[in-house]
């Protein structure tokens, strides 16, 4: 319990590191673009269904750091019985060593009550590299190690080294609309049967100046879940989405 804790700690010092750039001048020049957004479903009859799910994203880009930093939720109930609740949080910083070469720490973690995943903290450092570093597009992919803990509900804790294997892809057709769509592979070092696979896929466009509409397919595939649950977690999330 004591690494875990640790474990938290570090995350959080990652996380809030990411708020301070140190090595910029004019501030002014390379603000933070933030989102909120949020999604509700309600049906009431032959159905009683309730469906939320919000979350937050901020990030910074200057000639030498990448900073960005999320967190989410989702909750679901249908006839008083939960069919969705979990909650995330992860935090990236690339440093630049050229126009389009870059090192990187992350940190996520992840619960997710219907899994019986209590809990899964994974951090790590990585390369990656823009293949595509475009005004309107951006293709990179990284690759990495990491350090994993987590905690399924009737199978205790697993605490192992993973390596991380992602990509990110993102198209602006103007101002106003974007698509954009990341995997991310994670096997276990010595047990490659053991993996995790994020993968999302959104659209966005705006309403107005500050509001869009925001639609997501988000998918997880856990190959050893826990005992009794499936290994995919898949979600289709449609949401008004808040600019400043």
């Amino acid at each position: 319990m004591k690494k875990h804790i640790a474990i938290i700690i570090i995350a959080a010092g990652v996380l809030t590191a990411f708020a301070d750039d140190s090595t910029l001048t004019a501030q002014v020049k390379y603000p933070w673009e933030s989102s909120v957004s949020a999604g509700l479903t309600l049906a009431r009859g032959n159905s009683d269904t309730l469906l939320f799910n919000a979350d937050f994203l901020t990030q910074k880009k200057t000639p030498e750091n990448e900073f960005s930093i999320g967190l989410g939720g989702a909750y679901g109930d249908q006839s008083g019985k939960d069919t969705v609740n979990n909650y995330k949080v992860f935090g990236q910083w690339n440093h630049l060593f050229t126009e389009r070469f870059f090192g990187y720490v992350r940190a996520d973690a992840l619960r997710d009550v219907i899994a019986d995943l209590d809990y899964r903290f994974t951090i790590g450092p990585g390369v990656g590299y823009y293949l595509i570093k475009e005004t309107n597009t951006t293709f990179a992919v990284e690759a990495g190690g990491a350090f994993e803990a987590q905690h399924f509900n009737g199978k205790g804790d697993d605490d192992f080294i993973v390596v991380r294997l992602a990509e990110r892809f993102e198209h602006k057709f103007s101002a106003a609309a974007r698509v954009w769509e990341s995997v991310e592979f994670l096997p276990q070092v010595d047990k490659v049967d053991n993996y995790v696979i994020n993968a999302e896929v959104g659209a966005e466009a705006a309403l107005t100046k500050s509001f869009s509409l925001k639609a997501m397919f988000d998918d997880t595939f856990q190959n050893r879940p826990a005992p009794g649950k499936l290994k995919n977690d898949a979600k289709i999330i449609a949401a008004i989405a808040y600019k400043f």
